[in-house]
């Protein structure tokens, strides 16, 4: 919400004062903000006057989802004790109430800043009542309700196999029944992969919902439904893709060519595995026994580094080709005015995918890294400082890396302590 604000034509106004903005402090912060009109700014106004309630910060709204989070990807937690549905639904739930919380914010805003109102509407009082109360809500069903979808798949593919006359079945006989109620019955589809993906496609309650996503969350759902009829099904990163198969003792059997002109391989892990150019096509019952197969914390690490990407790749469309890293490399002509044009919401959505992705690897530094730089794209020089001296302390990076990370982190002192100073006129952070 306060990248939101700090986008928007009414806070400009504000560049030529001395003050730092926040909207998740009390009052007694001691912030004074002179204007000429007050009026004319009563949202910031109605934050400093100590008989308003104050709004809550976008951080209060999302914790509960953050701890969810962390609490079910502990290091105490056993890898196959986590339930990879319910992670990926409180990572939804988060960032659902992030958009939330900035819808509110702005509808309060625009409310507010017409003056012809006087009294509070009905309209108001609805924007009024606490975002927790529909935080939990995702696409109008709760957490439990979703996972309750995911059941409900399991049993129609047991109906699916009774009618069958299928009481035994190997794994494979599982597979099959799975596909006929996905793509058949209940109509899923895979969307193919492009520059403008649609985040919805990465979140796992919208592909239940829409029954169109990323081949990935296919793999997800198989392993979930799957896993309720009591039959592992294994998975690993090959190349760009993510393949799945069930765990079985003959392997070769799933590269056998069915009536329908296709391995089970194939239908499981769509056109990847026909596709030349895909490592996936290579593969065969033989090969598969030697890939790496991937952890329940994998898999949701593997969810968040794709939510990272599609953010990123959203944050930056106004600047194509624009590089997360780009400012490393052009230290001679580093200057704030030089930050290039992100879209504030799609980026504050990625760094909330790097923060969660490090605290499931916090010892990757290049995620480290990529965090500390988003923190400097949203003006956050401390925050950005604090990663970034991180990776040098902590990680041993290449001798031209390392050095590049000090000469930027070294500038970025100087700037913050620009942005801090009272003297300094032309600097306005919004936090």
């Amino acid at each position: 919400a306060a990248m939101t604000m700090a986008s928007s034509p009414l806070v400009s106004r504000f560049a030529a004062h001395r003050t730092t903005l926040r909207y998740d402090l009390p009052c007694s912060s001691g912030i004074q903000m002179k204007t000429r009109n007050p009026s004319a700014y009563p949202l910031f106004l109605n934050q400093l006057n100590n008989d308003a309630p104050r709004t809550k910060s976008y951080k209060e709204v999302i914790n509960p989802f953050r701890q969810m989070f962390a609490r079910e990807i502990s290091s105490q937690s056993n890898d196959s004790d986590i339930s990879i549905a319910k992670v990926l639904l409180y990572i939804a739930a988060e960032d659902e109430a992030f958009l939330a919380f900035n819808r509110e914010m702005d509808a309060r805003f625009f409310m507010r800043e017409r003056e012809t109102i006087q009294d509070k509407t009905d309209s108001e009082e609805e924007l009024e009542t606490d975002p927790s109360e529909t935080d939990s809500e995702l696409d109008g069903k709760s957490i439990t309700e979703w996972l309750s979808a995911l059941d409900a798949i399991s049993k129609q593919v047991e109906a699916e196999l009774a009618s069958r006359g299928i009481n035994s079945c190997n794994s494979v006989q599982v597979l099959e029944a799975v596909n006929t109620v996905l793509f058949d019955t209940r109509g899923f589809k895979r969307t193919s992969t492009c520059f403008d993906e649609d985040p919805k496609d990465s979140y796992l309650h919208s592909v239940l919902n829409s029954r169109c996503g990323t081949a990935f969350l296919f793999s997800v759902i198989y392993i979930e439904v799957c896993q309720r009829l009591g039959v592992p099904i294994l998975g690993a990163k090959v190349g760009e893709e993510f393949l799945v198969w069930p765990k079985t003792e003959n392997p070769e059997e799933l590269f056998e060519v069915a009536t329908s002109g296709k391995s089970l391989f194939a239908i499981l892990n769509g056109k990847c595995v026909d596709d030349p150019k895909s490592m996936a096509s290579d593969l065969t019952g033989k090969s598969l026994l030697c890939l790496d197969v991937a952890t329940n914390r994998d898999i949701i690490g593997i969810a968040l580094a794709n939510l990272f990407r599609v953010h990123w790749k959203r944050a930056s469309k106004p600047t194509p080709g624009q590089m997360l890293t780009a400012p490393l490399s052009e230290l001679n002509n580093f200057r704030i005015s030089n930050i290039p044009l992100l879209r504030p919401q799609d980026l504050r959505l990625a760094i909330a995918a790097a923060e969660r992705l490090l605290m499931l690897e916090p010892n990757n530094w290049r995620v480290r890294r990529d965090l500390g730089m988003m923190h400097y794209y949203v003006r956050q020089c401390r925050e950005a400082i604090i990663e970034l001296s991180i990776c040098i302390a902590s990680f041993e990076i290449e001798e031209e890396e390392a050095k590049e990370l000090k000469l930027f982190v070294e500038k970025l002192h100087r700037l913050f302590s620009l942005m801090s100073s009272p003297l300094d006129s032309d600097r306005l952070a919004v936090r």
